[in-house]
């Protein structure tokens, strides 16, 4: 189960995703839904359908778990291989 403390360690994709703040301010605001993830981009389908790439590095995401709870995350954070994150360590808040 997705929960806000273990959140790092589970596959994005499928999650409804906002970019809360971003270096680009001409990204931020945008919300959808993680359709694909690489080391360094998340790729979002947004509500009209279209899909944009974005850096993890530069934004500050708010991911909706499956419960419905809301996550902040710095997208720095999430700069790693989906698969080689599981295995990194992060300090409990």
């Amino acid at each position: 189960m997705i929960t806000p403390r273990n959140i790092f360690r589970h596959e994005l994709i499928g999650l409804s995703v906002r970019i809360a703040r971003s270096v680009n301010r001409d990204i931020q605001g945008i919300s959808g839904r993680v359709v694909d993830e690489t080391r360094n981009t998340l790729r979002i389908e947004m509500d009209d359908g279209r899909e944009i790439t974005v850096p993890k590095g530069i934004a500050v995401f708010h991911f909706r778990t499956p419960q419905g709870e809301l996550v902040e995350i710095d997208g720095g954070a999430l700069v790693a291989r989906p698969e080689e994150r599981i295995k990194k360590k992060f300090r409990k808040p």
